[in-house]
């Protein structure tokens, strides 16, 4: 190797080396549930921050300089197609209109909350020249909740009803939160009339719509190539490559037609459990399930532990320096909003999902709806990424407003994560005592390839046969909020079993062909 491209390979192998640190450390902790790897990784994240710091004398602070491109070509990818790819998918979409509400119409609300109290607030502060645009994304911006962080503290056993969703509202919220920040972009906000906001609201379908439907089509093309040539019966490498570049291509193919690559990606990895997965060998399964897992978990621990290290990025905070009082206000008025934007969707939301809701056990009580409000306040990775676009465009962070938008994102982040995350075990035990009974209670599900039970929403199917005269009479409005639910999914099973999985395989619709992925699996249980 060159000696000129050896100052490089130093600091990879620090990287490299803290990764594994993260791991072991982590795995030291398992069972003190109040530390998750995520604050795990930032604290060392911020331990070395202090470390180059000092060794540097105050002139860096972190190993690799932040790069959108790392973060959302390389990172964000397996972590949001492993979390679409490992998706209870019966339970997700049986409750799609309550994940919708609280992913999708609770972002919305909370944006615009933090949009119109950070334009009420920061004007009066002076902080810099900020536009409009600039505060409709900072309600993007922090709108975006960290569904990592907060699924490591919940436990799935103890709390099955709130881990799955927070989790299906995380993904969907942060795919709304990029495509909302991405139209706010995409549009001149100097004049606001209803042409412009007919505009935005067109350009989030758009986005919306379109990113969904291209992840649809490519898992379904990778679940018909895959079915036709039966590429197990030669090289089992073979399916298992095509699966992982397939999805990736999902993900670049978004990015190319400036599409929300989030939503694409997620889709992707839906359709690919439901059809693609089960068209491979047996030993291809086992594979793909943990080799997208094992890319998820190193890409997330990346992710916090670099955070945890830009933290301490001394140009940032150089700018502020000279007002330090300016910085802490714009982060605690930022925490407030997030605090009431959050709380603003989830209690009335959560009183039209229980609208919908047959039986008192399927309702989302007031000591759950504070549990769901409170395991949402924590700002991650996404947020990061976001302010680092938005403000880090012209000037870099030199620029006094900034720089101070910069360097309070990072404070929130940090706080949420690390004092909302350390309070959350606790508030959970408090608010509801363990029942780890309701575990047993859970329906599994073979057809999906994750390798533990996320429910979403939902109990066993026979608990929807119980005695009917338990229930109290619904009204008109809950009688039809309540019947569609259970149509579309009962129509959707009739064309899936008739019309998809006959052309794109699935779980019982893969033909018989010696060699081929069905031969590979009667054989293995003989």
């Amino acid at each position: 190797m060159l000696s000129s491209d050896h100052s490089s390979v130093v600091p990879i192998n620090l990287f490299v080396a803290l990764l594994c640190a993260c791991i072991v450390i982590g795995h030291l902790l398992e069972e003190q549930r109040w530390m998750n790897e995520s604050i795990t990784a930032l604290a060392v994240g911020l331990c070395t921050g202090v470390v180059i710091l000092l060794t540097t004398g105050g002139k860096s602070s972190h190993l690799l300089v932040f790069s959108e491109d790392l973060f959302f070509i390389y990172l964000l990818p397996p972590i949001i197609f492993n979390a679409g790819f490992q998706v209870k998918k019966k339970q997700f979409f049986r409750n799609f209109m309550t994940i919708m509400l609280f992913g999708a119409v609770g972002t919305l609300i909370s944006t615009a909350i933090i949009s119109i109290g950070a334009t009420h607030f920061f004007k009066k502060m002076n902080i810099g020249s900020l536009r409009i645009g600039d505060y409709l994304a900072i309600g993007a911006i922090f709108s975006a909740t960290d569904s990592v962080c907060t699924l490591q503290v919940l436990n799935q056993d103890e709390t099955p009803l709130l881990y799955s969703l927070v989790f299906g509202e995380g993904v969907v919220n942060d795919a709304t939160s990029v495509v909302l920040f991405h139209a706010i972009q995409s549009i001149d906000l100097s004049h606001i009339n209803s042409s412009i906001a007919a505009e935005f609201l067109g350009n989030f379908l758009y986005l919306f719509i379109s990113s969904t439907i291209l992840g649809v089509l490519t898992g379904l093309l990778s679940a018909y190539i895959i079915k036709k040539l039966y590429f197990g019966r030669h090289s089992t490498d073979r399916e298992v490559a095509l699966m992982i570049l397939m999805a990736y291509l999902s993900y670049m193919l978004a990015e190319l037609f400036y599409l929300s690559a989030i939503l694409t990606v997620f889709f992707c990895g839906i359709v690919m459990s439901h059809y693609t997965w089960h068209n491979v060998t047996e030993s291809s399964r086992i594979t793909t399930k943990h080799a997208f897992a094992t890319w998820s978990f190193v890409a997330e621990i990346f992710i916090f532990l670099y955070v945890g290290m830009d933290a301490l990025d001394i140009e940032k905070w150089k700018v502020v320096s000279d007002s330090p009082g300016t910085s802490i206000m714009v982060s605690s008025i930022l925490l407030g909003l997030v605090l009431v934007g959050r709380a603003a969707f989830v209690f009335p939301l959560s009183f039209l999902s229980n609208l919908t809701k047959k039986f008192p056990y399927e309702k989302i009580d007031i000591k759950q709806q504070v549990t769901i409000w409170w395991a949402g306040l924590m700002r991650g990775a996404v947020s990061m990424a976001l302010a680092y676009n938005q403000f880090t465009r012209s000037g870099h962070t030199h620029l006094h407003g900034n720089a101070i938008m910069i360097t309070s994102t990072i404070t929130v982040v940090l706080f949420s994560t690390v004092v909302f995350g350390l309070m959350t075990k606790p508030l959970v035990r408090i608010l509801l005592p363990s029942q780890k009974h309701t575990a047993s209670m859970l329906s599994s599900e073979s057809s999906s390839p994750k390798s533990f039970a996320v429910p979403l929403l939902s109990r066993q199917d026979s608990e929807d046969n119980q005695a009917s005269h338990n229930v109290p009479r619904r009204t008109s409005l809950r009688m039809l909020l309540s019947t569609p639910s259970h149509t579309v999914h009962h129509y959707w099973r009739k064309f899936d079993n008739s019309f998809m999985r006959p052309v794109f395989g699935g779980r019982g619709f893969v033909p018989f062909v010696p060699c081929s992925p069905t031969d590979q699996s009667v054989h293995q249980w003989q």
